[in-house]
């Protein structure tokens, strides 16, 4: 396809996007906008974008499409701008944020004005973020889902995701309701778990001083989503809080049904809780991506002894395998192996654990 495109916000996300679409579109023209000048002009440096727009009106003015890749909060202020900006008649807008009713109310003043509006979240992210993050393969076999606004404009999705083609994800069309109850369930309640979880555990460790070094096996896995971004996780939680409230209400009444089977001694309900858990949890996808980006983790039991570390890393650079982290667990209860490592893709993983298994006699263990 030719034509121009404007990413505004050049961040991990926003960044990727140029990227897949340069690579299945040469012949189209990125155009990029980000308020903070220096990440914009790292992005024409390292060739993420072919030219910069410092004011967004102006490269939104020649755009056939726009793609708002910035903080929700951003997006509806930013689509306030769009309306009063004179556009192509037939440009597209685009959205990559987490959550989508809010959003698509805000859009509604673009459908007044005949511009076309489809809600997008891509549900892909990396540990890294900016521009300099950016790959092109970031959102391979990743689920993207679309909330167009109304009934009819199909010529202009199948557009959309014709220009999104190299992105190589897997497109979903919901309504912006369900997608919020969807994303709130999978990935904005658990972001909320996770983090309370920490809290609870930071007060329990001035009375506990051994706490920390005990948390540094599972706890830490299970809380890594903790880590995320405060400030995008305040504006989801603010977008979506119609949904989480809702959510945690249900969540209150299933604690205190936990908490009547334990008080109770009742054995039998609590071994169904934890069974039905576990089976339920056994039978989700292994190798699709979801709403919460995956870790690739491998562990490896390795005997204790000097250089033990370096001859594992030796072996992977002898292969070229990138790794993103590398832990020795403490605590290893319920986890397998005594050392850790993170890769950014599956096929890392894979490709370090036929390596470590050719040559040598470790045992593996994939999660």
């Amino acid at each position: 396809m030719e034509g121009k495109v404007l990413i505004i916000g050049m961040g991990l996300i926003g960044g990727s996007l140029a990227l897949c679409i340069k690579e299945e579109h040469p012949d189209a023209t990125i155009i990029g906008h980000d308020v903070n000048d220096q990440e914009l002009r790292l992005a024409k440096t390292l060739g993420v974008i072919d030219e910069l727009s410092p004011e967004m009106e102006l490269g939104a003015k020649e755009a056939d499409l726009i793609i708002i890749s910035t903080p929700v909060t951003q997006t509806e202020i930013i689509l306030e701008k769009l309306h009063n900006t004179d556009l192509k008649s037939n440009v597209i807008i685009t959205d990559t944020g987490s959550t989508k009713e809010q959003i698509m109310r805000a859009s509604l003043q673009l459908k007044e004005k005949g511009v076309r509006f489809i809600g997008g979240h891509p549900m892909a992210g990396s540990h890294k973020s900016g521009v300099t993050a950016a790959k092109k393969i970031l959102f391979e076999n990743a689920f993207y889902m679309l909330t167009p606004s109304g009934a009819g404009g199909d010529s202009e999705i199948e557009t959309l995701k014709e220009w999104l083609k190299g992105t190589r994800a897997k497109f979903l069309i919901v309504p912006p309701k369900e997608h919020d109850e969807l994303t709130g369930m999978i990935s904005h309640f658990p972001h909320v778990i996770a983090a309370s979880l920490v809290h609870q555990a930071k007060g329990s460790s001035l009375e506990h001083p051994y706490l920390r070094r005990l948390a540094a096996g599972g706890f830490r896995d299970i809380t890594r989503i903790a880590s995320s971004n405060p400030v995008m996780w305040k504006d989801i939680t603010l977008q979506n809080k119609k949904v989480l409230l809702d959510i945690m209400e249900k969540w209150k009444m299933e604690m205190e049904e936990v908490m009547d089977m334990i008080s109770e001694d009742d054995s039998e309900r609590i071994y169904s809780y934890f069974n039905e858990a576990k089976v339920f949890r056994d039978e989700l996808p292994v190798l699709s991506k979801g709403a919460i980006p995956a870790f690739y983790d491998l562990y490896i039991d390795v005997p204790d002894y000097p250089g033990v570390i370096s001859e594992v890393t030796a072996y992977l650079a002898e292969e070229r395998i990138s790794l993103t982290n590398i832990r020795i667990l403490e605590t290893r209860e319920d986890l397998y192996g005594v050392l850790v490592i993170s890769f950014q893709t599956m096929e890392d993983r894979e490709q370090a654990a036929a390596c470590l298994k050719e040559k040598t006699n470790y045992e593996l263990f994939l999660d």
